[in-house]
């Protein structure tokens, strides 16, 4: 792990860069946990034995594992969960459209971004390719793209009330005269010939680089925090854990920011497979896989609020989380988070393990909260999961921030949960 707030926030800032994309961000991912000594298995061929440190990459998702060669009765999953997927516009297929002259490019939001922080942006276009042989091919452009704004002296009334129509106020500008078709110029970056393209996943990013800002250089700002923060954290923490009594599993699911109903997000069979399939490996039969799930737990970890100086009342009056106080533990009576009083038990030890603080966050009872993929990984396993991650203001926008201490408290209290 790290040894420093600073050092935690550089890589973090190299790590959101190189992952425009959630396929991006899996590639990271497993490149990271190779070069830390873990092997890579392919999950359309048995696992065998159980033990060791392994993991497998399925498009935009990744899970790893550290096992102990034989289990105790006692022994269950230790389970950190986040996503590797953040709100943006995915590119449509088909024809590039033009209006008045101008080449644009058709996209479609994905999940839910503040639409308006995206506007007059720096924007690339990033993504897989995949060829007809079923071949993924990694690609990202440097700034092509932008979504412009109509100025204030055609609409008077932008700064008093702002609206965008999800189709015809989004579309970027890509130029005027476009000589050569965007596919081929992606392309020609992938290096593969465009006759061989079957279809694509490419999505916009916002070009500029995280940076440290403040007077006191106590703030960090970047694109993707939500929910690249807490990837990178369990990575840091992940990548030097040595084996226990616990089977420690790190799972970054994708599409969380549509729902996770997919079959690499939390609402999938992906690490249900794995934990079955590696109980399996043990020779536990149904009966002694389920007592296991209810011996383990799972950290869900993913970006909360922190309170926000010109909107305090939208938060609860009592509830004001700061940046560089330590991650929240985020709790709703009506489970839109998964946390109860067993899994605020197991997050408040570890921190303590860890050395390092914690807030608690709950809404104003007025401002519904948003979910994760903890309710939905309690659903559908059983198991008893908290959830928690490091505050943000302006979630959703196309550049968040957070305090430069919070993502290193994170990375080492995932790190104390892990080793138990």
């Amino acid at each position: 792990m790290l040894d420093s707030a600073q050092n935690h926030i550089d890589d973090l800032a190299d790590f959101v860069a190189a992952s425009p994309t959630s396929y991006h961000a899996a590639d990271q991912l497993a490149a990271r946990l190779k070069q830390a000594g873990f092997e890579q298995v392919d999950p359309r061929r048995p696992f065998g034995e159980p033990g060791g440190r392994r993991f497998l990459i399925r498009d935009g998702a990744v899970v790893a594992w550290v096992a102990p060669e034989t289990l105790t009765e006692e022994a269950g999953f230790r389970i950190v969960g986040t996503h590797t997927d953040s709100p943006s516009f995915k590119v449509k297929p088909g024809d590039l459209p033009r209006s008045a002259g101008w080449t644009q490019l058709g996209v479609e939001v994905y999940g839910g971004p503040l639409i308006n922080s995206w506007l007059d942006r720096d924007l690339g276009v990033a993504g897989r390719i995949v060829t007809r042989d079923g071949a993924s091919h990694l690609v990202r452009t440097g700034a092509i793209a932008r979504i412009p704004q109509l100025a204030i002296h055609l609409d008077r009334t932008a700064n008093d009330a702002l609206k965008l129509d999800r189709q015809t106020s989004t579309q970027p500008i890509l130029a005027i005269d476009l000589r050569q078709p965007l596919i081929e110029h992606l392309c020609g970056l992938a290096g593969i010939d465009a006759a061989d393209v079957a279809f694509h996943d490419l999505t916009l990013f916002d070009t500029q680089l995280p940076a440290v800002i403040g007077v006191e250089g106590e703030f960090f700002a970047s694109g993707r925090l939500d929910n690249l923060l807490s990837t990178h954290a369990a990575l840091t923490a992940f990548e030097s854990l040595e084996v226990g009594g616990d089977v420690a599993i790190f799972a970054a699911f994708d599409h969380e920011e549509v729902g996770s109903d997919t079959t690499t997000g939390a609402g999938g069979p992906l690490l249900q497979d794995v934990l079955e399939r590696l109980a399996a490996g043990y020779g536990l039969d149904l009966d002694g896989t389920r007592a296991m799930f209810a011996r383990s737990s799972c950290v869900s970890a993913d970006c909360g609020h922190v309170v926000h100086p010109n909107y305090p009342g939208h938060h609860d009056p009592m509830n004001k989380p700061l940046p560089n106080r330590g991650p929240l533990l985020k709790i709703n009576a009506n489970q839109r988070y998964a946390t109860d009083a067993v899994g605020a038990a197991i997050w408040l030890r570890a921190c303590d393990a860890a050395g390092v603080p914690t807030q608690p966050f709950v809404s104003n009872n007025a401002v519904p909260c948003g979910s994760t993929i903890g309710p939905i990984t309690a659903t559908r396993l059983g198991i008893t999961t908290v959830d928690v991650g490091a505050g943000l203001l302006s979630m959703h926008s196309a550049r968040e921030l957070c305090g430069v201490d919070d993502p290193w408290f994170l990375a080492r209290a995932m790190g104390a949960y892990w080793i138990g």
